[in-house]
């Protein structure tokens, strides 16, 4: 039978059905380990994933003409930041800065600030985002490693909170700082404890481009200084790293922070350091829908490493981002044809790059699950077929799964790309200028059904235009002029 219609709040046209209220509670299910999957047996997150899929397509947000979309699971967000907020029960004083990078979406922010976390930004705009979403200038960190001027005088004046990356950006605070700033000001430092298995995402190496490297010689001596000519700073800041980085080694890292912070009110012979901002790190598993490690895992490790890191002396600051978002996400596309190619199947769909940038690049170090559904959105059964899932931008490393084994896939069938609710839809990239994908919030019912509301609409073609110099058509053409000022 097919699922009841919903319809998409902010959508023209549609079916019939309950739309989501703002103003509606959310009910939240407690997230468990899935039971081993058989063709159908599936954790209550895919049964979630699937009843959404079916709506959406007789909702007509997914389709022929709707190719590919991104959606928000707005139960499972607001578990995932009741498990961070449980998991730190016992710390007397923390904020949960979510990681604005990991889904620069206004409605997604504005959600969880609802759920009660704070706002962790690295840009110019990505704290527009935040202060638009609704959070409070003191639920707002600034960890840009290369913050301007006008940046720092902003935060200062709105009370926003900012890590300086080195002792350089300590020396632009103190021209720019006005006084009775409500700011808290911190200095982010690099524990050099090491690389993850992704060297990229490992911020805690001998060589990264972040914080005031702490094993260098004289670094502790010109940290301790730092403090002592400065009574307005008051933190310390570090992040190990993310995907890749177990947590023994985010342990090891946060612990040497921790021993830091006692050293400088040590050797000041006063209390100087009064909030730690331990970033955020969590990884993320991939492979299934067990959540693994979870919140509870990292302040155990944290305990293990240091237990007096929690206890409350400090103030504490995280800055989770993948961890909260990414389970709570997926992609769905349209296959749009298929072929064969050397004796193996592939597959032409909508979610290519675009919406998998290091899937496609690094697919080593990025891979996703992909579940194959007929085009009405129900599970694919029979035989499982090596197949490459690829994407719709014209170069040929476009491929987001190599010989995946699916059931066979057809004109018409649909892809899921799992797990992709922090860095993937959110932060599309506009290679051969493809329009934006539109990206809805869900809430699965009891009953099979689905409401959807619109996170971001999906991109016009004009509005493509546009935004790559429409308006300015002529201007290589008819003389030069100067800019008009900003």
């Amino acid at each position: 039978m097919a699922a009841p219609r919903a319809r998409a709040q902010g959508r023209a046209g549609g079916g019939r059905g309950r739309t989501a209220s703002r103003g509606s509670p959310w009910r939240c299910s407690t997230d468990s380990a899935p039971p081993p999957r058989g063709d159908r047996d599936v954790s209550s997150r895919t049964r979630n994933l699937e009843i959404a899929l079916r709506q959406a397509v007789a909702d007509g947000l997914l389709g022929e003409e709707r190719p590919v979309a991104g959606f928000v699971d707005v139960r499972g967000v607001r578990d995932s930041v009741a498990g961070l907020h449980a998991a730190f029960a016992g710390v007397p004083d923390v904020l949960h800065a979510f990681a604005a990078k990991a889904c620069p979406l206004v409605p997604v922010l504005r959600l969880l600030a609802d759920a009660g976390t704070g706002c962790e930004v690295a840009s110019p705009g990505e704290t527009r985002l935040a202060l638009d979403a609704g959070f409070a200038p003191e639920r707002i960190v600034l960890d840009s490693p290369a913050k301007t001027r006008a940046e720092i005088r902003e935060a200062l004046a709105l009370g926003i909170a900012l890590n300086a990356d080195n002792l350089a950006e300590l020396e632009r605070i103190d021209a720019l700082r006005p006084a009775g700033s409500a700011s808290v000001v911190g200095l982010r430092v690099n524990p050099q404890v090491g690389e993850g298995s992704i060297g990229a995402m490992s911020t805690a190496t001998p060589h990264s481009k972040f914080g005031v490297a702490l094993r260098d010689e004289g670094a502790r001596d010109r940290i301790v200084d730092a403090f002592a000519r400065r009574p307005w700073l008051t933190r310390l800041h570090a992040h190990v790293g993310s995907q890749g980085c177990p947590l023994p080694l985010i342990a090891e890292g946060l612990a040497t922070l921790h021993g830091l912070a006692q050293e400088i009110d040590t050797r000041l012979g006063r209390r100087r350091v009064t909030s730690l901002d331990l970033g955020g790190g969590l990884p993320v598993n991939f492979a299934d829908d067990t959540v693994t490690p979870t919140y509870d895992d990292y302040v155990a490790a944290l305990t293990a490493a240091e237990p007096a890191l929690l206890d409350g002396r400090y103030q504490v600051v995280t800055e989770f981002g993948r961890s909260l978002l990414a389970k709570n996400g997926f992609t769905a596309a349209v296959v749009e044809y298929v072929k064969d190619a050397g004796g193996r199947r592939v597959a032409l769909t909508h979610a290519g790059a675009q919406v998998a940038t290091r899937t496609v690049f690094m697919p080593e170090s990025w891979p996703l699950r992909v579940s194959a559904y007929g085009p009405d959105g129900t599970p694919k059964r029979g035989p499982r077929v090596p197949q490459d899932i690829a994407g719709p931008l014209c170069f040929g490393g476009d491929v987001v799964a190599h010989a995946r084994p699916l059931p066979e896939l057809a004109e018409g069938d649909l892809v899921v790309l799992h797990d992709t609710g922090a860095y993937y839809f959110s932060a599309p990239w506009a290679y051969n200028s493809l329009p934006r994908p539109a990206v809805y919030g869900f809430l699965a019912e009891d009953d099979g059904s689905a409401s959807f509301a619109t996170v971001r609409a999906a991109q016009s073609v004009r509005e493509v235009s546009e935004e790559s110099g429409l308006a300015q058509a002529d201007a290589l053409l008819t003389g030069f002029t100067a800019p008009p000022p900003p």
